[in-house]
């Protein structure tokens, strides 16, 4: 009894002396975006909560995609933190650079396609919670006029454009998805304008990809239903809001965590779904009670694996048909996704 008693105290010490683990997030917007910025930092917090003073997080935010970056990533490795998350998709030339010099860190890159045996790529199927929100979207217009204000040109937002269009087909096949670019992530004024234009041109429902809630709040200012990113963007438009698909980082990053104080940690390519729960849905009281329950079960139906958003038949605004009945893209199609389906007006080139 005695020997075990020894033994668990000589191990409560070596976890008491142990140095905590150093973790650092790089981001490309503010803690209080209210978007996606936002929701990795609610997981780092989640994180300190979890593992408490066995680790030690640091964050550096509004990181200028291609200029400011590579010099972030190579101080925090220099200050040789063991895990480093860098949460752009911007940054992903500049992870491959930093984590080829420094070997003994682990870098993890969110949305980005390029790994390395110190560098691993992170991000989730928000295409299923955005197909769930285009249900709402095709329900709930009377203009068949919705408008969307996207970010950049790329797969990712592409490939979300396409899942919330398919939504809005389900439920209204009459209606049309009018995108405006930005080629913004993070500018609230010019999101706010992409969203009038819409306003004007006949929307009365504005969805966006963006990481500030402007869209939502110029909906709301003309009394049009919103559909948020991100987060529950509820607050900025309360009397309009109607839906958004959602982050949840913190399970991820507290898996992340684990494998790396175990010495389980393998590059690898994680893309999780609504099953795993880093990506859902939130739904406000203006859905109706019908409408809410038809969500509710095409979102069990892609827990099941019982349906794939993206299933055939599918139509490009060619009239091309890119997918059969019953036939869905492959992962690597989804992610270099550049084409836009039929009822979506605007160009993804």
């Amino acid at each position: 009894m005695k020997t075990i008693l020894i033994a668990v105290l000589a191990l409560l010490a070596s976890i008491l002396l142990a140095e905590p683990l150093g973790i650092a997030f790089v981001y490309v917007g503010s803690v209080d975006d209210g978007g996606w910025t936002e929701k990795h930092d609610e997981g780092r917090q989640y994180i300190e909560k979890v593992f408490g003073n066995r680790i030690e997080t640091s964050f550096i935010e509004n990181v200028i995609e291609g200029e400011q970056d590579l010099e972030v990533l190579r101080g925090f490795a220099e200050r040789e933190v063991r895990l480093v998350f860098s949460t752009s998709f911007g940054f992903m030339d500049d992870v491959v650079e930093v984590a080829k010099d420094f070997p003994g860190t682990i870098f993890m890159h969110c949305s980005g396609y390029k790994t390395a045996e110190n560098l691993g790529t992170y991000f989730g199927r928000i295409y299923e919670p955005a197909y769930l929100t285009g249900l709402i979207a095709g329900k709930m217009t009377k203009s068949d006029l919705i408008g969307y204000v996207a970010t950049f040109k790329i797969p990712e937002v592409i490939r979300g454009i396409n899942a919330f269009a398919i939504g809005v087909s389900k439920t209204n096949p009459d209606a049309k998805i009018h995108v405006i670019w930005t080629e913004t992530w993070f500018d609230p004024s010019s999101e706010e304008e992409a969203a009038d234009a819409l306003l004007d041109l006949g929307a009365d429902v504005i969805a966006q990809s963006q990481d500030s809630p402007a869209a939502v709040q110029a909906a709301g200012q003309r009394g049009v239903y919103a559909i948020g990113y991100n987060t529950d963007m509820s607050a900025f438009s309360p009397d309009t809001f109607l839906t958004s698909p959602v982050w949840d980082w913190g399970i991820f990053y507290e898996r992340m965590i684990n494998e790396v104080i175990d010495d389980k940690w393998i590059s690898s390519q994680y893309w999780g779904g609504i099953g795993d729960g880093v990506v859902d849905i939130v739904m406000s009281e203006l859905v109706p009670d019908d409408l809410m329950n038809l969500v509710k079960n095409e979102r069990k139906r892609i827990i099941e694996s019982d349906y794939h958003p993206f299933e055939g038949p599918l139509i490009d605004q060619e009239g091309n048909t890119k997918y059969s009945k019953g036939e869905t893209p492959t992962d690597e199609e989804l992610l270099a996704m550049d084409w836009f389906v039929d009822n979506v007006v605007g160009s993804p080139k």
